[in-house]
């Protein structure tokens, strides 16, 4: 799984400036869910090969015991739980003061991995104006300027130096032979009552593994011969192991999950109907690339109008998601699961698809024949050859001239005559355009 970056300090010393030089882009993932506080974002970057999460957090008092600062406290005390390595940060300009050290102190007790950064420190010369902030007694303080983005990738090879993590070089060999199937959704929409069902029903093998340092639980399980790894988001543990701070729901946990798995199911409660929190998973899980199967828990503790109201909103907010196969289940009761297991190896089958470049191009060139692209101005795009270009999820990539003028309509369009002809349900469907490059462009 992705290591996590925690970004911890008092305010305006510049954590939000370099929340987006870590992610390299300000419309980074935001998991603005209910629960969390609107200054904590979540955002993804990439070294690399190494690809990492950054929590973005207001400014810290550890100490403060009332208002929005006690909230805000106690939102950065998740983000520190939920971390691999914190980053505090501290402003070079400003200097010391007496809230670094509470939080220095803070930091300590929590015993974890801990960068401590100088932030606003370009032109300034080690050594001279920083030497004050080994006060805190967490080691070698990094100089650095968000702003200007000095420092920053030293910084990001310190943090991830930390942990045991594959080097760029590095392969990590999988078994494709297992399905990794994550269970996201909000708090209490049934997700542990679904995982107990089908442990106890189907009466399969189980076993939990230790995950990553935020305790997420990976279940193997056997069901009619394939083998599964059961990638929980709902926190199978004793009570006794639960941080304090740490709500129910992690988003942390959610979109490691989600990228560490072949297909997710959506778990939704039919009791509350699509909320913000489902659209923004749901969301990721099509950023990802992820395939994905919807089901709508609880379905028997709604009447008819709730139903139709369910429906409704699923058509409307997760319409993106059409492709997906929708099932009405009841984890408690046991109803609806057996088809639920045949969508989630539709989807796992469709995501991992081979399709072959004589079959693909025969496919293009009728779609072609059928309806061909419009004109744009003086040129009209034409269409050649198509390959697979990668699965989970499914790559298409199509050669010929003038594709940049390929409209989003005509690459629907394409792309449901692709998924009607290998039956591509469950899954995204990702297709690229490869211009042919002009022999005369440079001639004179």
């Amino acid at each position: 799984m992705k290591p996590v970056l925690a970004l911890v300090g008092r305010p305006n010393v510049g954590k939000s400036t370099m929340f987006n030089r870590l992610t390299k882009s300000r419309d980074a993932i935001v998991a603005d869910f209910a629960g969390l506080t609107r200054d904590r974002h979540y955002g993804q970057g990439r070294l690399g090969r190494r690809e990492y999460i950054v929590i973005d957090t207001g400014g810290f008092e550890p100490d403060a015991s009332s208002g929005i600062y006690k909230e805000m406290a106690r939102q950065t005390q998740q983000a520190v739980a939920e971390a691999d390595v914190v980053i505090f940060v501290v402003d070079a300009r400003l200097g010391l003061s007496a809230q670094d050290h509470d939080i220095a102190n803070y930091l300590r007790r929590i015993g974890k991995p801990c960068l401590l950064v100088a932030n606003k420190a370009e032109g300034m010369k080690e050594g001279v104006q920083l030497v004050e902030f080994y006060e805190l007694g967490l080691g070698e303080v990094i100089p650095v300027s968000a702003a200007h983005g000095q420092g920053i990738r030293s910084l990001l090879e310190h943090a991830l130096d930390q942990l045991d993590l594959p080097q760029e070089d590095e392969e990590v060999e999988e078994d494709t032979s297992v399905i990794k199937l994550a269970v996201a959704g909000r708090p209490n929409a049934g997700k542990s009552t679904l995982i107990n069902t089908w442990l106890g029903e189907e009466r399969l093998v189980a076993f939990d593994m230790p995950g990553t340092t935020r305790d997420a639980i990976s279940v193997p399980f056997e069901r009619n011969g394939q083998k599964f790894e059961l990638i929980d988001t709902a926190g199978l543990r004793r009570k006794g192991k639960v941080f304090e701070a740490i709500e129910k729901f992690s988003v942390v946990k959610t979109l490691q999950a989600i990228e560490n798995a072949n297909v997710v199911l959506l778990l939704i409660d039919a009791t509350q109907g699509v909320t913000d929190q489902d659209a923004h998973i749901a969301g990721f899980v099509l950023d990802s690339g992820r395939a994905v199967v919807l089901a709508v828990n609880k379905w028997d503790a709604v009447d008819e109008y709730q139903r139709q109201l369910v429906q409704r909103s699923i058509e409307t907010r997760l319409g993106f998601l059409k492709f997906a196969n929708l099932h009405f289940i009841s984890a408690k009761k046991r109803q609806g699961l057996g088809p639920l297991w045949t969508s989630i190896a539709q989807a796992h089958k469709a995501a991992t698809c081979k399709m072959t470049t004589p079959v693909l191009t025969r496919l293009l060139l009728e779609a072609v024949q059928y309806q061909t692209p419009k004109k744009t101005g003086m040129f009209r795009p034409k269409l050649r050859y198509a390959h697979q270009g990668g699965m989970n999820p499914p790559v298409i990539v199509i050669h010929g001239n003038s594709l940049e003028h390929v409209t989003e309509a005509y690459k629907r369009f394409l792309e449901g005559r692709f998924r009607k002809a290998f039956n591509l349900v469950g899954t995204p469907l990702r297709i690229e355009m490869k211009t042919s490059d002009n022999p005369y462009a440079d001639k004179d």
